[in-house]
This record gives C-alpha cells, structure tokens and sequence, in this order.
C-alpha cells in the first residue's frame, strides 16, 4: 500500500518527497551561540571588563611617570602635566593608578581561578560520589566555610614580610572556595538522578567522562557565576589589605593609592583627586563584573531572560507589557491599571 506524501505532510511535516530543510535553523542555531554575547549586561561587562585588562597589560608601558618619582608639584590639582593630580610628595596620581590596574587584574583573576577550581573538584566530586566520600568532603567544606576569610589572610599576610601579588592571590584563593563548592554539590545532586546522567552510566561509561561530558557543560553557568563572584571579593580584599596598611606600600595598587591619601589626610587638604579616581576604578571594576554575572543568570534562566518582552493588547487596542510580580487588571479606562499581587492561582475570566 502506497501513501502519497501529502498525507505524510500532513501527519508529519517537512517529511515529504518535497521536504527541504529549513532555511531558519542555521540562524536559530548562530543567534543560540551568540546569546549570551547580545545581553546587554553581559556586553557593556564584559566591554568594561576588556578595558580594564588593556590597561592592565599596557599601563607600564603607557604611564607618563615613574609612581614612585618625586617632583616640587606638591598636592596639585589635575593640569595637562599630570591629568590626575599630584600626592604630597609630587608623585603622578594618573601614573600610579594606571600601574596598580595589573596588580588589582592579577590578584583577582588567580584568586578566582584557584577558588574555582578547587570548588569543582570538591563539589562535583562529593556530589557525584556521594558516601563517605561525600561526607568527608562536605565536613572539609563546612570547615572553610565558618572560618572568617579576611581576618585569616590578615594574619597570614601580615606574618610574611613584602608579601608578594601571586601570595596574596594564593591565600585568598584557598580560603574563599567553600561556598561555590556547596553550590556546586548541591546541583551535581540533582543532576545525577537525572535519566541522561543513568543512561551514561547504563552504556558503561566511566565516571570521569559522566562527569566531564555530561555534569558539566550542565554546571558551567553556576561555575562562572561563582569565578566572577569570587574575583570581586579577591579584589576588594587585596584593596581592603592595602588600605589598612598590611600588605607592602611598596607595591602600587588602588587600595596603596588610598591608603597614603589616607594617611596624609587627603580629604581634609581638599585633594579630590587623591582618592576620587582609585574609588571610582574600584566602583566600576565592581559594576563589570556585577553586569557579567546579571548577564549570566539571564543566559540560564528563561524567565529572567523574558522579563519586559511579553505584551498583551487591550480591548482599544494599546499595549502593556507584563512583568514579574504584577497582574494586569484591564479595562476599558484610558489608562492601564497594575496591581502588586502575587500569582497564587489561575483567574478565569467569565
């Protein structure tokens, strides 16, 4: 019995003796990579974000002065000689903040690195493992996690004499991975009960590739949330141990900066420039990095990524856009009503 292809067309469609592929799924596929990318948080993040790297590669190269050169200019406002002002001893403000961009980058970027991989390795593998396993693991991570991070890299950086970038990276790093690593155990336990995970496993594959190729491309958005996480705090800790004068005030970066404007009471002589800058740096470091972590809850979540898009029409026609927490109340006034309710139950309307 032969069945013509317009009824398979119609009980499957695209199956046909006609069927061509369709033309839009190539784009669908190109606007799925590039998603993340066309966030708008994420972008302007991670536009910022490069900037800050430039500088950091360059700004050695491109400093007008030595930080540490002394000239007569004491305590003077912005000019053409010197864009942001001089300290009191006739150092270049612009200069100083220009070469303590490296040591802010690093710091953060190792820290973040050290933390994310040790949470991996801890989270995914309790997680998975389970057992005795699990609770070793678990007690290690519980152990870190109430013990107060930045008092500990106090004391040990303050026993090191001229405690170098890389050092302080370090301790930061190995005291600040507990709590992404319960994150990550806590999802790596839903994930493997999951049916892709159990048909892994029923093929015969080995744990390290269950975990490798099937955990976690599934985790890889938690993991970089909590990378971005753990470098705002790496960074705001090197800046908080400059500042309070523990760590060398040899070594130039923004918490050094404020530290001696601090100290030579930069607030009281007026000097704005002083400290203005190096607070300003900080506040949008912390801005770029806070818009890539927005971006990647957006990129995971789809109800977060369809906030603001969903409209509805009214009866003459005008348009409201839906948002998360409110019911529109429509009706025929001239202007649309919203109520802040929450959504407990499903209205019907008679």
């Amino acid at each position: 019995m032969t069945i013509p292809t317009s009824s398979i067309e119609q009980v499957i469609p695209g199956q046909g003796s006609m069927a061509q592929p369709e033309s839009g799924k190539p784009a669908r596929s190109k606007k799925q990579r590039f998603r993340f990318v066309s966030n708008k948080k994420a972008a302007t993040g991670l536009v910022m974000l490069g900037i800050y790297l430039l500088l950091a590669i360059i700004g050695p190269w491109v400093a007008p002065y030595d930080p540490d050169a002394r000239s007569n200019a004491l305590i003077q406002p912005p000019s053409g000689d010197h864009w942001l002002g001089t300290t009191h001893l006739g150092q270049d403000v612009f200069s100083q903040l220009l070469i303590g961009t490296r040591s802010v980058m690093f710091v953060g970027f190792l820290a973040g690195t050290i933390a994310t991989v040790l949470s991996v390795l801890i989270g995914v593998t309790a997680g998975y493992l389970g057992g005795k396993t699990d609770e070793g693991l678990s007690a290690l991570s519980n152990v870190f996690l109430v013990i107060p991070a930045l008092p500990l890299i106090i004391i040990i950086t303050s026993t090191l004499q001229n405690a170098e970038d890389w050092l302080i990276a370090l301790v930061i790093g190995l005291t600040s991975w507990s709590w992404n690593a319960r994150v990550l155990r806590a999802q790596t336990l839903s994930l493997r009960r999951r049916d892709f995970v159990d048909a892994s496993r029923a093929t015969g594959e080995k744990t390290w590739r269950v975990i490798v190729f099937e955990l976690m491309p599934n985790l890889t958005a938690v993991i970089a949330s909590g990378f971005v996480g753990t470098v705002i705090f790496a960074v705001l800790s090197e800046i908080t141990l400059a500042f309070i004068g523990v760590t060398s005030s040899t070594t130039w970066n923004w918490g050094t900066i404020l530290f001696w404007a601090q100290g030579q009471q930069a607030l009281a002589q007026e000097a704005w420039w002083w400290f203005i800058p190096a607070g300003l740096a900080i506040a949008l470091l912390g801005t770029a990095l806070s818009l890539i972590n927005f971006g990647i809850d957006e990129f995971v979540s789809p109800r977060l990524r369809s906030v603001g898009k969903t409209k509805i029409k009214t009866v003459d026609g005008r348009t409201v856009r839906m948002r998360i927490g409110f019911t529109p109340v429509l009706s025929n006034s001239p202007e649309p009503h919203t109520r802040a309710t929450p959504v407990l139950k499903t209205e019907v309307a008679q």
